[in-house]
């Protein structure tokens, strides 16, 4: 195999004294032949560029779709019920976005319209009762795959403050209340959380989900005990790191509390959104980790800024302010106005309006590119869209604002791949690949067979040109959707063609465990 920068691929797509494209003629031959006779396929993808990261294999083929699974990979002409002609266009595995807090159906179509083909919640999850319902409630109706993990926050919530949220949707009635986040729980009250924790396990919950930095009230030992109860279901703990957003120091402490549980518990572990000040030691230890063979990764967007509930803890003037050194006025963007706040606003919309998402600048913006192609992470969107439910036909570009990272975040790494030059296929491995191989190797089944593009692998899979794909949101219009996708295909079926999601599809599938038990 010899994949090829994308800027030649984008630049010279047919390049016959490469020997990459040269069966394109004979290809084309076999085309227009009548007598040429091949087997018919439910979807024949024509003439595109195949790139699967999970084996480096980067050629012009065809490939050959019956019910959920791709059958054929070949230069051989191949026809089908229905054919995408794929010409000058890449074929890759549908992204896998592994931190997405959208819950509705109107923002699973937001993340198909960047190439998402699987979007799970491992950093805030759902409550722990509750799993079976969170996932009885998309059962046949999903455009995309869905799956979730089991929320340590919620489960506080109900202990620490008596009220109950299903997920992101309901955070709302959470957020508003103080214990959850500041509360040391009691002995009594810690078993009530970890059992809570447990039955969302033992229903199929994919590990736990720790907003641990929004949390100074849970300690390292509360932390430990539930990392070792997900350990104990051989799953993984997806943690926002404690202090986080702070300091170089704050930050490879933070990984060194979660890495250095996972090594002790031989258990997987995610460091969420690590693009922070510090990122690169911390990259190193999750590396250094993974040559000895920890399952442990971490994820990245491809933003300078953040977004969260303005009640954050790690908002507060004494920290923000004081040990920080940061000012409101140059960092905290309010999207529902498109401007920044005083800290005088700051203060009196916490009050009044301590849910309201903000959007925080904390990192560096040349610091991006570094990001995209780091071996053994991956790209997650951290979305979060507005959470009042809307019909799913709704206009995206009047959708109340948002990050953009909510709409753009793939597309904009494949475009940033173009501008500078860089891997794509590291670029389609960090979107997909790494977060499957990584969730296949803790026995999650639904993983075993997608993030690649191969011979009996599920069809989950994105169609795009890699010389228009972009992303069209930004701070100010964080819902405009991406464009430059021919196609994507969920388990086989097509959910979008030229850029328009076919909202009456209903192929997404669970991505969950086996209820213990069954």
């Amino acid at each position: 195999m010899n994949p090829l920068n994308y800027v030649n691929y984008s630049s010279n797509p047919v390049d016959s004294s490469r020997s990459l494209y040269k069966p394109i003629g004979f290809i084309l031959c076999l085309l227009m032949s009548p007598a040429f006779s091949a087997e018919n396929y439910d979807v024949a993808i024509v003439g595109g560029r195949v790139m699967d990261p999970a084996r480096d294999f980067d050629e012009i083929a065809n490939v050959g779709i019956t019910g959920d699974r791709i059958t054929v990979i070949t230069q051989e002409a191949i026809t089908g019920d229905k054919t995408i002609d794929a010409s000058g266009h890449v074929i890759a595995p549908g992204f896998i976005d592994t931190h997405f807090h959208g819950t509705q159906p109107l923002h699973y179509r937001l993340a198909l319209r960047m190439g998402v083909t699987t979007a799970m919640d491992l950093e805030f999850g759902a409550l722990g009762t509750r799993i079976d319902n969170w996932y009885s409630a998309r059962d046949g109706t999903s455009l995309i795959n869905y799956g979730t993990s089991v929320s340590h926050e919620l489960a506080r919530a109900s202990v620490l403050d008596g009220v109950e949220a299903i997920d992101t949707s309901e955070a709302s009635l959470t957020r508003v209340h103080p214990n959850w986040a500041v509360l040391v729980p009691t002995a009594g009250e810690s078993e009530k959380i970890l059992a809570m924790i447990d039955e969302g396990l033992s229903a199929g919950g994919i590990g736990v989900g720790s907003t641990l930095g929004y949390m100074p009230g849970a300690s390292a030992n509360e932390l430990f005990e539930v990392q070792a109860l997900s350990a104990s279901y051989g799953r993984q703990i997806g943690v926002h790191l404690r202090h986080t957003p702070g300091t170089e120091t704050d930050e490879i402490n933070g990984a060194q509390e979660v890495l250095a549980n996972a090594a002790a518990l031989n258990a997987p572990a995610i460091i969420n959104h690590f693009n922070n000040p510090g990122w690169q030691r911390v990259y190193e230890l999750i590396t250094r980790m993974q040559t000895q063979g920890h399952n442990v990764w971490g994820e990245i967007y491809p933003y300078a800024a953040g977004a969260t509930t303005i009640n954050a803890v790690f908002f507060d003037p004494s920290n923000w302010r004081d040990r920080l050194g940061r000012r409101y006025e140059e960092t905290m963007f309010d999207p529902s106005t498109n401007e920044f706040l005083t800290e005088r606003q700051y203060l009196s919309l916490r009050e009044s309006d301590p849910t309201r998402v903000v959007v925080v600048f904390k990192s560096p913006e040349d610091e991006i590119v570094q990001w995209l192609g780091l071996d053994g992470i991956s790209i997650a969107s951290d979305g979060l869209p507005d959470l009042v439910l809307r019909p799913l036909d709704s206009d995206l570009t009047q959708l109340p604002n948002a990050h953009p990272r909510t709409a753009g975040t793939y597309a904009k790494a494949l475009r940033l791949a173009r501008e500078n030059q860089l891997s794509l296929m590291a670029i389609l491995k960090q979107a997909s690949t790494t977060s499957a191989i990584h969730l296949a190797a803790m026995g999650l089944d639904a993983m075993q067979d997608r993030g690649k593009v191969q011979e009996n692998a599920i069809a989950d899979l994105v169609v795009f040109n890699p010389g228009t794909v972009t992303d069209n949101s930004t701070y100010r219009k964080g819902t405009l959707p991406s464009t430059g996708f021919k196609a994507v295909l969920v388990s086989g079926t097509v959910v979008l063609e030229e850029d328009k999601v076919l909202i009456q599809t209903t192929a997404g599938k669970p991505i969950r465990f086996a209820p213990v038990g069954q």
